[in-house]
Protein backbone atom coordinates (compact mmCIF):
# COMPACT_ATOMS: atom_id res chain seq x y z
CA UNK A 1 0.00 0.00 0.00
CA UNK A 2 1.36 2.93 -1.12
CA UNK A 3 1.66 5.95 1.27
CA UNK A 4 -0.92 8.38 0.66
CA UNK A 5 -3.15 6.54 -1.79
CA UNK A 6 -6.72 6.34 -1.08
CA UNK A 7 -7.52 2.22 -0.94
CA UNK A 8 -10.73 1.50 -1.56
CA UNK A 9 -13.38 -2.17 -0.76
CA UNK A 10 -12.74 -2.76 -4.86
CA UNK A 11 -8.99 -2.85 -4.40
CA UNK A 12 -9.25 -4.47 -1.01
CA UNK A 13 -11.16 -6.90 -3.29
CA UNK A 14 -8.16 -7.61 -5.64
CA UNK A 15 -5.88 -8.22 -3.04
CA UNK A 16 -4.13 -11.79 -2.06
CA UNK A 17 -4.62 -12.92 1.26
CA UNK A 18 -1.37 -11.67 2.52
CA UNK A 19 -1.33 -8.80 0.75
CA UNK A 20 -4.75 -8.33 2.77
CA UNK A 21 -3.07 -9.62 6.33
CA UNK A 22 -0.29 -6.50 5.53
CA UNK A 23 -3.42 -3.74 4.89
CA UNK A 24 -4.61 -4.42 7.62
CA UNK A 25 -1.32 -4.42 9.77
CA UNK A 26 -1.00 -0.91 8.12
CA UNK A 27 -4.59 0.13 9.25
CA UNK A 28 -4.19 -1.02 12.66
CA UNK A 29 -1.11 0.75 13.00
CA UNK A 30 -2.45 4.09 11.53
CA UNK A 31 -4.86 3.30 14.53
CA UNK A 32 -1.49 3.59 16.69
CA UNK A 33 -1.32 -0.21 17.71
CA UNK A 34 2.00 -1.79 17.78
CA UNK A 35 1.12 -4.71 15.02
CA UNK A 36 3.54 -8.00 14.74
CA UNK A 37 2.58 -10.68 11.83
CA UNK A 38 2.17 -13.97 12.79
CA UNK A 39 4.21 -16.88 10.12
CA UNK A 40 1.80 -17.12 7.18
CA UNK A 41 1.21 -20.90 7.49
CA UNK A 42 0.79 -23.03 10.97
CA UNK A 43 -0.31 -19.16 12.69
CA UNK A 44 -3.09 -20.81 15.00
CA UNK A 45 -5.67 -18.84 13.41
CA UNK A 46 -4.07 -15.52 14.32
CA UNK A 47 -2.77 -13.96 11.59
CA UNK A 48 -1.66 -10.77 13.27
CA UNK A 49 -1.80 -9.74 17.22
CA UNK A 50 -2.18 -5.92 18.05
CA UNK A 51 -1.17 -3.79 21.25
CA UNK A 52 -2.13 -0.84 22.28
CA UNK A 53 -3.05 0.23 26.25
CA UNK A 54 -2.40 -3.33 27.54
CA UNK A 55 -5.16 -4.34 24.84
CA UNK A 56 -3.32 -7.74 23.23
CA UNK A 57 -5.98 -8.50 20.17
CA UNK A 58 -5.75 -11.27 17.81
CA UNK A 59 -6.86 -10.79 14.14
CA UNK A 60 -7.87 -13.34 11.84
CA UNK A 61 -8.18 -11.92 7.91
CA UNK A 62 -10.41 -13.53 5.74
CA UNK A 63 -10.39 -11.87 2.34
CA UNK A 64 -12.89 -13.74 0.42
CA UNK A 65 -15.46 -13.80 -2.50
CA UNK A 66 -18.18 -15.93 -0.53
CA UNK A 67 -19.17 -15.34 3.01
CA UNK A 68 -17.05 -16.23 5.85
CA UNK A 69 -18.04 -19.34 8.22
CA UNK A 70 -18.13 -20.08 11.65
CA UNK A 71 -14.74 -21.94 10.88
CA UNK A 72 -12.67 -18.23 10.75
CA UNK A 73 -14.74 -17.69 14.34
CA UNK A 74 -13.48 -21.19 15.63
CA UNK A 75 -10.03 -20.44 14.35
CA UNK A 76 -9.71 -17.14 15.98
CA UNK A 77 -11.22 -19.23 19.55
CA UNK A 78 -7.69 -21.65 19.48
CA UNK A 79 -5.49 -18.45 18.53
CA UNK A 80 -6.37 -16.34 21.66
CA UNK A 81 -5.81 -19.48 23.88
CA UNK A 82 -2.53 -20.42 21.85
CA UNK A 83 -0.99 -16.76 22.16
CA UNK A 84 -2.52 -15.80 25.13
CA UNK A 85 -4.77 -13.07 24.02
CA UNK A 86 -7.41 -10.92 25.51
CA UNK A 87 -9.51 -10.11 22.48
CA UNK A 88 -10.07 -11.49 18.96
CA UNK A 89 -11.33 -9.90 15.51
CA UNK A 90 -12.26 -11.67 12.16
CA UNK A 91 -12.17 -9.33 9.57
CA UNK A 92 -13.22 -9.57 6.09
CA UNK A 93 -13.91 -7.93 3.10
CA UNK A 94 -17.23 -10.09 2.89
CA UNK A 95 -20.03 -10.47 4.98
CA UNK A 96 -20.40 -14.01 7.91
CA UNK A 97 -23.05 -16.22 7.47
CA UNK A 98 -25.24 -16.50 10.05
CA UNK A 99 -23.25 -19.56 12.30
CA UNK A 100 -20.31 -17.35 11.95
CA UNK A 101 -22.19 -13.91 13.67
CA UNK A 102 -23.95 -16.55 16.42
CA UNK A 103 -20.49 -17.90 17.20
CA UNK A 104 -18.92 -15.39 17.40
CA UNK A 105 -21.73 -13.62 19.73
CA UNK A 106 -21.54 -16.10 22.53
CA UNK A 107 -17.33 -16.22 22.35
CA UNK A 108 -17.13 -12.10 22.53
CA UNK A 109 -15.37 -11.84 19.58
CA UNK A 110 -15.91 -8.72 17.33
CA UNK A 111 -16.59 -9.65 13.54
CA UNK A 112 -15.80 -6.51 10.91
CA UNK A 113 -17.91 -7.32 7.69
CA UNK A 114 -17.60 -5.44 4.93
CA UNK A 115 -19.62 -2.16 5.52
CA UNK A 116 -17.10 -2.03 8.63
CA UNK A 117 -14.31 -1.98 6.47
CA UNK A 118 -15.61 0.89 4.26
CA UNK A 119 -16.42 2.96 7.21
CA UNK A 120 -12.64 2.45 8.58
CA UNK A 121 -11.15 3.15 5.01
CA UNK A 122 -13.75 6.42 5.31
CA UNK A 123 -11.81 7.55 8.59
CA UNK A 124 -7.87 7.13 7.33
Amino acid sequence: MEYGVKVTIDDIDLMTGIEFEEFIGNLFENMGYAVTLTKASGDQGVDLIVEKNKDRIGIQTKCYTSTVSNKAVQEIIAGLRYYDLGKGIVITNNYFTAPAKKLADVSNIALWNRDMLKLKLNSL
